[in-house]
């Protein structure tokens, strides 16, 4: 059977944007070495590079939504894929590239990548139900199939009810391009790195340094990554006056060989979050061999199945009890942690493993 033609749509693959773009990148690069694939996308400031694909450009803008559907169904004529692949819900956008796939009688399978948690359906909930009545419901439906990136996440999917036909598929990174570090001795630091928002739990993250007192003295908690400039003011505010025994450092968007030092250099990585629907930020932490601390907000029972850092429910009391041990560790215990973490990636999280799922996806839909 010769090689599948697939079309992955995306609205953005940016660097500033997270989990989703980088799990767009990450999956081409293994993907197109097993089919012909196109990711469809927008043009943005700082693009993500994608390998092992051809990237196709579409206007983004509301206000130019016909001008994309032609651009997009004339790319579908000019292509005829085997299958299209929406990554992301609630836009417009998303609706109209499964709609006219499906129309040509091509095979689609949607992502959600999380934005059916309840977390996000809470947030402007009558925007998203009015959403779901008039055109998102019917695409969840209509979707060949579902992917999750955990069982949680597919839990959530098959409660809700719009399909029943779920799959789970990881998501994956390349272990192989990732460092582990070579230093085990502590620090004083803590990372948090990833988009600041609210759902993200620095303001937590500032509770549990309050409550640890001196036992922080001298050490800094590094936050890292790009959000509203309002709210980034806003932390730094509070942040300066709290009197923490800690420093709080915000450096901004840190991207490429700085992002893989800083991993690289902290005692423990933590993103005590709200909701995740996999958290590829805490792949990459125990890539580096960098134990890390989250909340079961995130799918990451295997933290503390496989001895690598700490799953803890949401509250600032087990956040700071986490830290104590955490930035307590011995260094032979670290390296002990830090090694379980890389060999957990490098056994079920890998860009290869999903893509290959993937594929077995795809080509099961073909046969049928």
């Amino acid at each position: 059977m010769g090689k599948l033609k697939v079309i992955h749509f995306v609205a953005a693959i940016d660097r500033s944007l997270g989990g989703v773009s980088a799990y767009v990148q990450l999956l081409a690069k293994e993907l197109g070495r097993l089919t012909e694939l196109i990711v469809a996308t927008s043009p943005t400031a700082n693009p993500l590079p994608v390998d092992n694909c051809r990237v196709v450009y579409l206007p983004l803008p509301l206000g130019q939504i016909m001008e994309f559907r032609r651009q997009w169904a004339r790319l579908l004529r000019q292509e005829r894929p085997d299958v299209v692949h929406v990554n992301g819900i609630w836009m417009l956008h998303t609706w109209i590239a499964q709609r006219e796939a499906q129309r040509m009688g091509i095979h689609t399978f949607v992502t959600p990548h999380g934005m059916l948690e309840p977390w996000i359906l809470a947030r402007h909930r009558l925007r998203k139900q009015a959403a779901l009545m008039l055109y998102q419901g019917r695409a969840l439906r209509q979707a060949d199939g579902l992917v999750a990136t955990a069982e949680s996440e597919k839990a959530q999917l098959l409660r809700l009810g719009f399909n029943h036909s779920v799959s789970t598929i990881p998501n994956g990174i390349d272990a192989r391009a990732i460092s582990l570090r070579t230093d085990w001795g502590a620090r004083g630091r803590v990372l948090f790195l990833s988009r600041i928002h609210p759902k993200k739990g620095i303001e937590l993250l500032m509770e549990a340094a309050a409550m640890m007192g001196d036992a922080l003295r001298g050490c800094t908690i590094t936050i890292a990554g790009e959000g509203d400039a309002a709210y980034v003011s806003e932390l730094k505010a509070r942040a300066a006056a709290s009197g923490l025994c800690c420093t709080f450092s915000f450096v901004g968007g840190i991207y490429g060989d700085d992002k893989w030092r800083l991993l690289r250099e902290a005692d423990v990585f933590a993103l005590p979050t709200l909701s995740e629907n996999f958290g590829i930020v805490v792949a990459e932490a125990l890539a580096c061999g960098t134990p890390v601390i989250t909340t079961k907000g995130a799918p990451w029972a295997d933290l503390t199945a496989r001895g690598c850092g700490w799953w803890i429910d949401r509250s600032a009391e087990n956040l700071a009890a986490a830290l104590r041990e955490a930035l307590s560790l011995s260094p032979a215990d670290r390296e002990r942690m830090g090694r379980a973490g890389r060999r957990l990636v490098e056994e079920k999280y890998s860009a290869e493993s999903a893509a290959k799922a993937l594929m077995e996806i795809y080509r099961n839909k073909e046969q049928r």
